[in-house]
């Protein structure tokens, strides 16, 4: 990969996996969802219990998107909408945010990252689609990366699998059925900082804006 800085990439790290119940309810989801307008929201959720003290691990965030997204009063509980994801928000565990959120079909989120945030997401019904980067982009100094071939990762997740990833963590998420609406768990420790969102065009990937918390308001 080069980079019009001349900042080059380390190998990220990503961890592969295949979800509590939560608190509710927020309107504001942060970014591990694209780019919709604001749908509305549901009301209604069990409580879910933090981890205790210490910032959790990504393997305690797959371990709470993983009960959650079992949770099939919860995730009956979210509307859906067909024109635009909907989405509650989740008290997730030891500070972290947490999102349950629909897609239906045709929807994704483009390219994007969660700065320093560690995160992991389950499928809870239908299926998603992961296109993401194993590599660790420059935090900052660049506009335009030409990417290196052998460095495009995809997987498809079927209800109940789910992964959890690293900080700068490159990826775009997509429901790719025809008909069929798909809900997963999102959970991203610290809350998200900033998300900044990318196009590509072959092998050529442009930052395009940051987000903040104050953008999703």
């Amino acid at each position: 990969m080069s980079a019009s800085s001349s900042s080059l990439p380390t190998p990220a790290s990503a961890v592969d996996t295949a979800a509590p119940a939560s608190t509710v309810v927020g309107t504001d989801p942060s970014a591990a969802v694209g780019t919709d307008p604001r749908p509305a929201v549901g009301t209604g959720a069990p409580t879910a219990a933090g981890t205790g003290t210490g910032a959790p691990t990504a393997a305690e965030l797959l371990d709470f998107v993983r009960r959650t997204a079992e949770d099939s009063a919860l995730v009956a509980s979210l509307p859906l909408d067909p024109e635009g994801r909907t989405w509650l928000r989740l008290d997730g565990p030891g500070g972290s945010e947490a999102w349950l959120i629909s897609w239906p079909p045709g929807t994704g989120t483009g390219w994007h990252d969660h700065a320093e945030s560690t995160g992991a997401f389950t499928v809870a019904a239908g299926g998603l689609r992961e296109h993401s980067l194993a590599a660790r982009l420059p935090t900052d100094g660049w506009r335009t990366l030409e990417l290196s071939e052998g460095i495009d990762r995809t997987r498809l997740l079927a209800t109940g699998q789910g992964r959890a990833f690293g900080r700068h963590h490159v990826h775009e998420v997509l429901n790719e059925s025809g008909h069929e609406h798909a809900v997963s768990v999102h959970a991203y420790y610290p809350p998200l900082p900033q998300i900044r969102r990318y196009s590509r065009t072959g092998a050529v990937l442009r930052l395009e804006q940051t987000e903040r918390p104050e953008d999703w308001q």
